[in-house]
């Protein structure tokens, strides 16, 4: 077994593996509840994917402690092409134990296993390890070729002024023979922490083992640096939440150039069984195989009511 393959085993191998821990959080008589989730995302470069979902829990303590079944929809159209369907299943669950805690959604699409698993643990310094697969989202997805990302993460605390540097590593196996290291790194700083405002630094790389081997964005190497301010404030349980920055990215071979970011959050309150709301925007641009850049946005909406 080539390293290559085993990794994507093994991420394959812990997704399935994870899923029993949603077990834990089954009692007597638990409340049920139901819910309906939107994802819809597009690009100047006019690839669109939109996602539909409803999902049926048998346990909804809250937002992290749950278990489910989602059956979702989800359509997929790269530039140039009439595009495909796909139908997928998945278990949703969440609990914790201890200083544990544990989310995740798996599933198939009738070829493979498919989905995102996390393990948190929350003691001393935070750490977070995760997984995700699914199909690649270009042209050669069609094709029935998938991508895996597993990774860590590590939440180290810089003393005074609630400052916190979060670090994260992780491997993306691509179909063929790419595999793409990366390596993260965000600064946080309070500025008026009654006031909820904060800024953030965020520093990103990747290396691509076989660049521009399909159609999806490959450069041998890609940096990136985005300072952001930060808002976040709670109303009556709620979180609303807004961050916008402007930095410097580049491609191998290529020059630096501007890189821009801008995303809200609204999320009702995360303990409740009755009703959970969750709207999520993002503006981003990134570069593509030409060294030009372009906008992508993304719309997330999830509610889910207890019964």
């Amino acid at each position: 077994m080539s390293a290559r393959t085993g990794f994507a085993a093994h991420a394959a191998l812990w997704l399935a593996l994870l899923a029993p821990m949603a077990a834990s959080a089954v009692q007597a008589a638990p409340p049920a509840a139901g819910g309906i989730e939107v994802f819809a995302s597009d690009d100047a470069e006019d690839t669109t994917i939109a996602k539909t979902a409803v999902s049926a829990y048998a346990r909804y303590d809250d937002a992290g402690n749950h278990l489910g079944l989602v059956l979702e929809h989800a359509r997929f159209r790269p530039v140039g092409e009439s595009g495909w369907t796909d139908h997928r299943a998945y278990i949703a669950f969440a609990g914790g134990r201890d200083h544990l805690a544990w989310d995740g959604r798996i599933g198939t699409d009738g070829q493979t296993l498919l989905g995102r698993a996390s393990l948190v643990r929350d003691q001393g310094w935070r750490q977070e390890y995760f997984v995700e697969r699914d199909v690649l989202e270009t042209r050669a997805g069609r094709d029935g070729r998938y991508v895996t990302f597993a990774g860590a993460a590590l939440d180290v605390p810089l003393g005074g002024r609630g400052q916190q540097v979060t670090l994260l590593a992780g491997l993306q196996d691509f179909p063929g023979d790419n595999l793409r290291s990366h390596l993260r790194a965000t600064y946080s700083l309070p500025l008026l922490p009654d006031q909820g405002l904060g800024l953030q630094v965020r520093a990103r790389s990747f290396h691509n083992s076989h660049p521009r081997e399909l159609d999806y964005y490959s450069p041998r190497r890609f940096d990136e640096i985005l300072p952001m301010l930060r808002l976040r404030r709670f109303r009556g349980g709620w979180l609303y939440s807004a961050a916008a920055g402007v930095g410097r990215q580049r491609e191998s071979g290529a020059d630096w150039r501007a890189a821009r970011l801008a995303e809200v959050l609204v999320e009702s309150p995360r303990s409740s069984s009755d009703w959970y709301l969750r709207m999520h925007l993002l503006y981003s641009n990134t570069p593509v195989g030409d060294g030009t850049n372009y906008g992508y946005r993304q719309l997330h909406l999830q509610a889910v009511k207890g019964f």
